[in-house]
């Protein structure tokens, strides 16, 4: 990030993910807020700034544990729907090994937190269940009712 300016740095950052938006950049979901720190090398409430910023021009919107997503763009279901989908598309069976946190992450885009609130959301639907050497297994195929 350039040398502070009469601009606020946030201000900047916002400025930077609305060009990377209009130029198609960003088409979809905006990266983490991790990785947004990181890039701008920044704190999380300097990101949350101009993400906020963003959010009031209704250029993003938030959807929980989900992320920030370009207004009008992408999957807006809650995460265990989509895990639950994975589980319905893959074609699995009983007693197969489950994708782990950091499997389902990378795949869906989302924090590790987010993650682990889904996964406790399938434990209680009986879907899923520890395995052997502390890896998930599905436990029970979805029926079509449990994404609701």
């Amino acid at each position: 990030m350039p040398q502070p300016s009469p601009r606020g740095t946030y201000l900047q950052i916002s400025e930077s993910l609305r060009q990377q938006i209009e130029k198609g950049k960003i088409s979809d979901s905006l990266p983490s807020e991790a990785e947004l720190m990181r890039t701008f090398g920044v704190g999380r409430s300097t990101i949350g700034r101009a993400l906020k910023t963003l959010k009031t021009d209704g250029v993003i919107e938030s959807v929980q544990g989900a992320g920030w997503f370009v207004t009008g763009t992408g999957d807006r279901r809650p995460l265990v729907e989509k895990v639950t989908d994975l589980l319905r598309r893959e074609g699995v069976v009983v007693g197969t090994s489950f994708p782990s946190e950091k499997e389902l992450c990378d795949e869906f885009g989302v924090s590790r937190t987010a993650v682990r609130s889904a996964l406790a959301l399938l434990e209680g639907r009986g879907l899923i269940e520890m395995g052997p050497n502390r890896r998930r297994q599905v436990r029970a195929l979805p029926t079509g009712q449990e994404a609701s």
